[in-house]
């Protein structure tokens, strides 16, 4: 069984030793793993090691440099720790204190950080950008991501600096300093936040503002260059735990009766119930451009739920908010990893450790949602749990 923590972001490997957790303030997490000494990571496809930034690189967007207007766009707010990885700068934090750590990162800002389990992501939604803009020149309906860390705005430099190296499009930044960045995220109406820190994670969501925590994974599985591929649990993330509850307190033969005789009422709405609705609002641009079949962007249910025994009443709710799902699988309470491993997805989001676990181990991107019963449980993996 893979050792996790929730706080911070972590290798899930049966070869990396167990995590520690310690207070931190380098980027937005309290938490540190063990240092690796190379970070190559060849299976995201990208050369990652950690070289000298040698010059700015242009980012100039095709027709013109604007930036979208929050409550126009689609924003995604990554924490620097979900983004790059800070292993080694952790160390330094932990063994030696802030001071000398910012030192560090002044005396090393030129030394871009390696990717982090966030970044296949944010490149798949710049991806979608570039198409939205060839459609839509003038629309602030696209992705707009803000980098969040609880950083001094010291570090930032070397911040930007990996930004550029790495030729991403991300202007907009948050550094807090040691604050909470939640108030910030409502200012910026953000739609998805995805951070190393299950407590602001928590926070978030208390605040209606879709959240995850990350986690990072050895042998990743290579996810697709030209397509955003997001896939979603259902109870407790696309709705809300109701029947969930009725599966912990009552068992599964009360859970199907419950879903048959509530067939024809919808369920309420869970914590991505909204960024899943944003995802499709994007997708609806191309298809009015006759792109269906070549949309950018493709959604997918995965569930543990059984078909006919309690997948109509999932159906008939995302049908009635208007919501299309690309793709549904039904597993019937089959594990969850050997399909997404199939899909691909660029991050996968579901309520319980349990098949966080599983997706990871399989190589997915997979982040938790602490929403709902069943973050009483999640220290009991229940492999008949039906959602």
């Amino acid at each position: 069984m893979v050792t996790m923590s929730l706080d911070p972001v972590q290798v899930m490997s049966g070869q990396v030793k167990e995590l520690k957790v310690s207070p931190s303030s380098n980027g937005d997490s309290r938490g540190s793993w063990e240092e690796k000494e190379e970070f190559a990571q060849d299976h995201l496809g990208l050369t990652t090691m950690t070289k000298p930034v040698t010059g700015r690189r242009s980012r100039k967007v095709e027709g013109g440099v604007f930036f979208p207007k929050p409550e126009n766009a689609v924003t995604v707010a990554v924490s620097s720790r979900v983004l790059f990885r800070t292993e080694r700068e952790q160390k330094v934090f932990e063994q030696k204190g802030v001071e000398e750590y910012l030192r560090y990162q002044i005396e090393h800002e030129n030394e871009p950080f390696a990717p982090g389990p966030a970044f296949p992501f944010v490149k798949a939604l710049e991806t979608v950008n570039v198409r939205l803009r060839e459609l839509y020149p003038q629309s602030e309906e696209l992705f707009d991501i803000i980098l969040v860390t609880y950083n001094h705005a010291h570090v930032g430099i070397r911040l930007i600096n990996t930004i550029n190296h790495h030729n991403l499009f991300i202007e907009r930044f948050c550094m807090t300093g040691g604050s909470s960045p939640i108030g910030y995220l409502k200012a910026w109406h953000t739609n998805l936040y995805l951070s190393a820190d299950a407590e602001k994670v928590r926070e978030a969501l208390a605040e209606g503002i879709a959240a995850a925590t990350m986690f990072m994974t050895e042998n990743l599985t290579e996810v697709p260059e030209s397509q955003l591929r997001v896939a979603f649990d259902g109870d407790a993330v696309l709705f809300s735990d109701e029947s969930e509850r009725i599966f912990k307190a009552h068992g599964l033969d009360k859970f199907f009766e419950h879903e048959r005789d509530n067939e024809d009422t919808l369920l309420d709405h869970g914590p991505l119930k909204g960024f899943l609705e944003a995802l499709g609002k994007l997708q609806k641009k191309f298809y009015a451009k006759g792109q269906r079949l070549d949309c950018p962007i493709r959604t997918y249910l995965v569930t543990a739920r059984s078909a006919a025994s309690s997948g109509i009443r999932a159906l008939k709710t995302l049908r009635a908010w208007g919501l299309e799902i690309d793709e549904a699988l039904f597993l019937a309470g089959a594990p969850k990893g050997p399909m997404l491993e199939k899909i691909r997805p660029h991050i996968y989001f579901d309520d319980q450790m349990f098949h966080v676990e599983g997706a990871a181990e399989m190589g997915t991107v997979a982040a938790h949602v602490p929403y709902g019963i069943a973050q009483k449980h999640n220290q009991t993996h229940n492999t008949g749990v039906r959602k």
